[in-house]
């Protein structure tokens, strides 16, 4: 049982891609939709991802290019890894919807809130792709906005280590992992958690982060049980 009504879980594309160089794994695929399903029971769930998976396979067409050009190839990019996530997840049991702030004609329906937010109190999944629809935002502050938007309890964000470390650990043995930290520390340290507009606009509107490992089996719905996994992120929580 959940003690959250409503959350936004920000996964990245790498996640999607296992060991392949860049693309989809359907093993890996399958498997991030059988954890999320299997943990979202009752709770209206907005996913965004990432584009990184696909794009680095067109990365050096997208060389020298201008930046909001190539910053289109990547919301795209968020769109197509958006439409195999919601496949993925409708597979597993979990009803999941796409919207795209891109505008993609009858492919993919574009951002409605009010639906998406009848969507999640149905219980169903919405998973946002397009970014914010701009260039020069990462898809983290397209997360940031999107759980203001449905009004989120919490974001999550999922990530390759267990939580924000002083350090890179897999570079620094003297890195350290935080359990908890304040919204000021994240921007003065500069700890790379997300961008500082994505941590602003949480910071601004007091919703908590948790950054946690989505590798480790369990972890989600642990969460989403209200344990304490990871690192979390608010005001006055350090």
């Amino acid at each position: 049982m959940s003690v959250y009504r409503r959350v936004l879980l920000k996964l990245s594309g790498e996640a999607l891609m296992g060991t392949a160089g860049y693309g989809i794994d359907p093993e890996v695929l399958a498997t991030t939709a059988r954890e999320i399903a299997s943990a979202a029971e009752g709770v209206g769930l907005g996913i965004v991802i990432g584009g990184g998976n696909i794009f680095r396979g067109i990365s050096s067409s997208a060389r020298g290019m201008d930046r909001a050009q190539a910053d289109l190839l990547g919301m795209l990019a968020t769109v197509m890894n958006a439409l195999a996530v919601a496949e993925a997840l409708t597979a597993q049991g979990l009803k999941a919807h796409v919207q795209s702030a891109l505008p993609i004609g009858t492919a993919v329906p574009a951002f409605d809130r009010a639906q998406a937010l009848a969507y999640l109190d149905r219980g169903e999944a919405v998973v946002f792709g397009g970014g914010t629809g701009n260039p020069f935002f990462t898809t983290d502050t397209a997360a940031s906005l999107r759980a203001l938007e449905i009004r989120a309890d919490i974001m999550l964000k999922a990530t390759k280590v267990d939580g924000v470390y002083s350090a890179d650990p897999k570079r620094d043995a003297q890195a350290v992992r935080y359990a908890r930290l304040r919204y000021d520390d994240v921007l003065r340290l500069r700890l790379g958690v997300m961008d500082a507009t994505a941590i602003a606009l949480l910071r601004e509107f007091r919703v908590p982060l948790r950054v946690f490992d989505m590798s480790v089996p369990g972890g989600l719905a642990r969460i989403l049980a209200g344990e304490d996994e990871g690192t979390l992120v608010e005001e006055g929580a350090a």
